[in-house]
């Protein structure tokens, strides 16, 4: 049975742990706003650049640009996994690399080969282990998020894809949602589609200017550029997905280490108690035995 001494050292040794909880959770709600700013900002970028590129495809087609080809026999496929470089913030990054894994046995069987581009630590650490046949080039320790490690990334699976080192590129990664709700998605990334992303279409109006100096032109510009910023916004929205879940994940181990607190006292309570009416029986019974 545990002494007095024993609860009370528990009781301050689960009283730091929470002071740590609490103080991750202010940090990562703090982070997660920060975050958010980014997506917002860089939304109607993305919105805008590709309902400019559909507009200018289908003034150009651009069939033969290399980041548009479709391969008939295609033979490679590679998977950039996004997680996030450290831990506790509860199954975000399991989440994530279950649906990659889950990505390679759904289209694994249609290709040759799979390669797997882990992007930070965990992702890395996984797939070394437990695929290492698998893994090709890897990112770690990005961390924060910064363009020039999206376009690092981007420029990667371009030159592959081009070279035809890969016939098909998709990216994983957490969509963020609200605070609450982060979803593993995976988007293809080459070849690139003009007409939808993540899932949306892009607005593709009519544009009231002319192309210079032509559109075959500005499309071989742009494209590098879409797929760059493709990358940066999974990298942000996997960001802010991270900062959401280890706000969750502390707000809960924080309560928990509330409720953890309360049973200790009360244990400690009940035991000062015992303590207490045990030498009470010994004192009466001293006494009883003097007289």
């Amino acid at each position: 049975m545990a002494t007095l001494r024993d609860i009370q050292r528990r009781i301050r040794s689960v009283a730091k742990t929470q002071q740590i909880t609490s103080a991750m959770r202010m940090v990562a709600a703090a982070k997660l706003r920060r975050a958010q700013d980014a997506i917002i900002a860089a939304r109607p970028y993305s919105n805008r650049m590709y309902a400019m590129l559909q507009e200018i495809g289908r003034r150009e087609p651009g069939d033969e640009h290399p980041l548009l080809e479709l391969r008939e026999d295609p033979s490679t496929l590679e998977v950039v996994v996004v997680t996030s470089d450290r831990g506790l913030c509860g199954a975000f990054n399991a989440n994530l690399i279950k649906h990659a894994e889950s990505v390679i046995r759904r289209d694994g069987p249609r290709f040759q080969n799979v390669v797997v581009t882990p992007v930070a630590r965990k992702a890395v650490e996984h797939f070394r282990k437990h695929r290492p046949g698998l893994v090709g080039r890897a990112w770690s320790n990005l961390g924060t998020i910064d363009v020039k490690d999206a376009i690092e990334i981007a420029e990667h699976a371009m030159s592959r894809f081009v070279a035809g080192e890969t016939d098909e590129v998709r990216v994983v990664f957490s969509q963020f949602q609200s605070a609450l709700v982060q979803r593993p998605v995976d988007i293809p990334l080459l070849p690139l589609a003009l007409a939808e992303r993540n899932g949306e279409t892009a607005d593709g109006d009519n544009m009231p200017y002319e192309v210079e100096p032509s559109a075959r032109e500005v499309l071989g510009a742009l494209l590098p550029r879409a797929i760059e910023f493709s990358i940066y916004r999974a990298l942000l929205e996997n960001q802010a997905g991270e900062h959401a879940a280890r706000m969750t994940s502390m707000e809960s181990a924080t309560r928990n280490t509330e409720e953890l607190i309360r049973t200790l006292t009360l244990q400690f309570n009940r035991a000062r108690q015992a303590a207490i009416t045990k030498e009470l029986v010994e004192i009466v019974t001293g006494a009883q035995a003097l007289e």
